[in-house]
């Protein structure tokens, strides 16, 4: 028996996927909103319901929260490339900002007064100090963690003058898949460094760029800390259930504490993969700090959370499964096709 419906915005992404997984897991029963921007819906188990909209649309998603009788709501909608949010900013605040007041109200007015956000690191801007605390002072530098950090001051004025209670997990670099290969990151041009570099890999792209090779780390490229998307949905269901217990309000950072720069990425995709990447330099992207490494001591001891996957290595690993289990799906495909393509040529000869 379900111990509850759970709304979950932007669930047929990358990391909505692979907690809606989790939340089934848990004996929850999760409902997904998503637009498909970026999102497919072959990552969600065909037992879950998709709900396809925007969350802009508070008309909807206060349909699908009576609907179905959600009692939390976690949100994963939004935009999330830094150098694109340089570029576009209104984007990203209407995307991550406008949208997300839109489905607080929806909730707030429906009765849903848990609340689970997928915040991010980039709320700290370029800290001067690493291991990064929750405490440390939030300076976003680019338009990307100023629009969630006002989603997290939404959320903090809210709690205050009602009975709202939320979590916002502050995300430091989500890299892998599940590993059983059930879902993964299918995002059209990803950004993120792992995703890229096994796209590369099984030969999906030409090669992959080093943005920057003069920063102050010891081999001149960006340092970050890279924790694995089960392990990051292992922390979500478990905020989930410390709200259902209790009032709360949890700002909470979410990764290992330690960091592997760039370079040491690619060299661990180059020895799982077996091969050789081809590698060029570019310049730094605006909006890069140099170092990012979390203090998650607070996640882990609140929330008895103990990470599962903490190996770049089986990061790694199961990531480039991911990417070779699509690339054989296509080509599969692109085999049934050409059989179809001759069946039709042979029936009309």
């Amino acid at each position: 028996m379900s111990k509850g419906t759970i709304l979950v915005t932007g669930g047929a992404g990358y990391i909505g996927s692979h907690v809606t997984l989790a939340l089934l897991e848990a004996g929850w029963q999760p409902v997904v909103i998503d637009n498909l921007s970026t999102g497919s819906r072959e990552l969600l188990p065909r037992r879950v319901p998709l709900v396809v909209a925007d969350i802009a649309d508070g008309d909807t998603v206060a349909t699908v929260l009576r609907d179905y009788g959600c009692v939390a709501a976690m949100h994963f909608a939004g935009s999330i490339v830094v150098p694109e949010s340089m570029a576009d900013p209104l984007k990203y605040y209407r995307n991550n900002t406008a949208a997300s007041r839109t489905l607080l109200e929806a909730c707030v007015r429906n009765g849903v007064r848990r609340f689970v956000f997928s915040s991010t690191a980039a709320v700290y801007g370029i800290p001067e100090e690493v291991p990064v605390s929750e405490d440390t002072p939030t300076l976003p530098i680019n338009p990307y963690g100023r629009s969630k950090l006002m989603t997290e001051w939404m959320l903090r004025d809210l709690a205050a003058s009602t009975d709202f209670s939320y979590a916002a997990l502050r995300y430091f670099n989500v890299a892998g898949a599940d590993p059983l290969a059930r879902t993964g990151q299918a995002t059209p041009d990803a950004t993120h460094l792992i995703k890229v570099a096994c796209e590369a890999a099984v030969g999906l792209r030409k090669g992959i760029t080093v943005f920057g090779n003069d920063y102050d780390t010891e081999d001149g490229t960006c340092v970050r800390d890279f924790i694995h998307v089960s392990d990051l949905a292992d922390a979500h269901v478990r905020a989930l259930d410390h709200l259902m217990e209790r009032k709360a309000q949890l700002t909470l950072n979410c990764g290992y504490g330690h960091g592997f720069s760039v370079r040491e990425v690619l060299a661990a995709v180059e020895q799982v993969a077996g091969r050789a990447l081809v590698l060029s330099e570019g310049p730094r992207r605006a909006g890069d700090p140099p170092e990012l490494i979390a203090d998650s001591r607070r996640l882990r001891e609140l929330l008895r959370w103990t990470p599962r996957y903490d190996d770049l290595g089986v990061i790694v690993a199961t990531a480039l499964a991911w990417e070779r289990k699509r690339l054989e799906l296509r080509q599969l495909q692109r085999a049934e096709s050409a059989r179809q393509a001759e069946g039709v040529r042979v029936q009309t000869a």
